[in-house]
């Protein structure tokens, strides 16, 4: 079994929702990638997310762009990151997903990327860009290697749920918002009702992201959904940490705390 599958049931069985966090891989630098992974895992997050960097990220907003070119500036190649998560693996087995954009794949080689997940161990990939017409070919490359591809959903999805959803695995991806990745204030789509329309076409754990920033956030969304993603907050405080330890620091206490709001 996957190990996403496995974390669900667990969690499932002590009636927590999942918490799911994002950091960019490389940024500041991939050793500290690497602590902040386990770091996160014991501060209570319970799938990562890993974002390779890209020059061009459109489904993102500025707090990861930059966090992107600080990657990519300081020399995070997908080759390095498959490294890092070898690295990973020999600590934890903590879930693992990496998001990442469809030309890097091409670029890279589509067999020879899946085939590298498989081999390090990540257990997903989410690839935004993706149009649901041209994926046929990397969802058979995906099957064969059992790495997971995770469908995204957004509120204007609607009659394309089914579809978006039929061939996906591990979860659900439900975009909370239109537009791009970034800290919100508040969310003005009517989640209860987006999270009831999705349910109608899919039974995988509905995990809800873009914009959550706060405990309080989470909280209020947690009735609706199976899982929290929290991605440009997190890479926030990456960004604002002046060396490694006060980052893992402040990472560590953030997560904690949107965990501690999952757990009942």
């Amino acid at each position: 079994m996957n190990r996403i599958d496995e974390k669900f049931q667990l969690l499932k069985e002590k009636n927590e929702k999942a918490m799911i966090s994002f950091v960019t891989a490389g940024d500041p630098d991939l050793d500290t990638t690497v602590d902040l992974v386990i770091a996160m895992e014991k501060s209570g997050a319970d799938i990562i997310e890993l974002g390779i960097p890209y020059s061009d990220p459109l489904a993102d907003g500025v707090t990861i762009q930059q966090s992107s070119t600080r990657a990519l500036k300081n020399g995070a190649k997908i080759a390095k990151i498959m490294d890092s998560v070898e690295e990973i693996r020999k600590k934890s087995q903590v879930p693992l997903v990496y998001l990442v954009y469809y030309n890097s794949i091409f670029k890279y080689g589509m067999e020879k990327f899946i085939g590298e997940c498989s081999d390090v161990g990540i257990d997903a990939v989410i690839i935004p860009d993706l149009p649901i017409e041209e994926r046929k070919d990397i969802i058979d490359v995906a099957d064969k290697y059992g790495v997971y591809l995770i469908p995204l959903v957004a509120p204007t999805s609607k009659d394309r749920i089914k579809a978006i959803t039929e061939d996906g695995k591990g979860f659900v991806y439900c975009v909370s918002t239109t537009g791009v990745t970034g800290v919100r204030q508040a969310i003005s789509t009517n989640i209860e009702e987006y999270m009831n329309i999705v349910s109608q076409y899919t039974k995988m754990p509905k995990a809800l992201g873009f914009g959550i920033s706060s405990a309080e956030m989470a909280k209020e969304f947690k009735p609706y959904c199976d899982a929290i993603i929290v991605g440009s907050a997190i890479v926030k405080k990456v960004a604002e940490g002046k060396n490694k330890e006060e980052i893992i620091e402040k990472v560590s206490n953030f997560v904690s705390g949107i965990k501690d709001v999952l757990k009942s």
